[in-house]
């Protein structure tokens, strides 16, 4: 299986682009947020998700691991499949998501492209509560984070993503204050949402304590 591609950015189309490992060419199936910051002929590291089909070997890439979990993840839903995944992350990226997710959001799922309206309820109600996807632990854009799991913390050239790390901070100042981590999670989710991109971690601290005591 392929986990990453390291290399140089051949060519990029609508749905795919082409990356140059060595001499050899892959093609890379990418939602159009990632495709947008590709530029031909500069180095780029890819994030694969393999497909493995009787016909067919299918890689599909993302610019951060978060990205990729969150990918496999969507997928476990019913009706969720690659294309409907990769349309959810180029609608929201991986922190909105997350954000949508914790707070059980269905109008922000359905603002993905193809995605109707029992289909974001039913994205909005299996992915309330979880935590968000680990992913490979072992990546390069991982950190280790809570309760000695290991969180995304995705760089701020990801689209706005940067934010990760500041939430996470958030999460676990509120797990050391007693609260649950369903109820830390949704109310610094809350607090993201309404501070925007790049609120800091003690902003959102408070924002959330704010939340948690309605």
């Amino acid at each position: 299986m392929i986990g990453k591609l390291k290399g140089v950015v051949d060519a990029v189309g609508a749905e795919e682009a082409l990356i140059d490992v060595g001499g050899v060419g892959y093609l890379v199936g990418m939602g159009g947020r990632s495709l947008a910051r590709l530029t031909p002929g500069a180095a780029a590291e890819i994030h694969i998700e393999t497909h493995v089909r009787e016909d067919a070997i299918k890689l599909w890439g993302f610019l951060t691991e978060a990205e990729r979990a969150w990918f496999a993840r969507l997928q476990l839903i019913q009706g969720v499949g690659a294309k409907a995944a990769l349309s959810i992350l180029d609608a929201l990226g991986a922190a909105e998501l997350e954000t949508a997710s914790a707070l059980g959001d269905a109008s922000a799922f359905g603002r993905a492209k193809g995605i109707g309206p029992k289909l974001a309820q039913r994205l909005a109600a299996e992915l309330k509560d979880k935590p968000p996807p680990l992913g490979r632990t072992f990546a390069a854009d991982f950190a280790p984070s809570l309760k000695g799991a290991a969180r995304p913390a995705a760089p701020a050239a990801d689209g706005g993503d940067g934010g990760n790390a500041a939430r996470e901070g958030a999460v676990s100042a509120l797990l050391n204050l007693g609260y649950d981590e369903s109820s830390a999670r949704r109310a610094a989710a809350a607090a993201a949402r309404a501070l925007g991109a790049g609120a800091d971690e003690g902003a959102l601290i408070k924002t959330a304590l704010k939340e948690l005591a309605r």
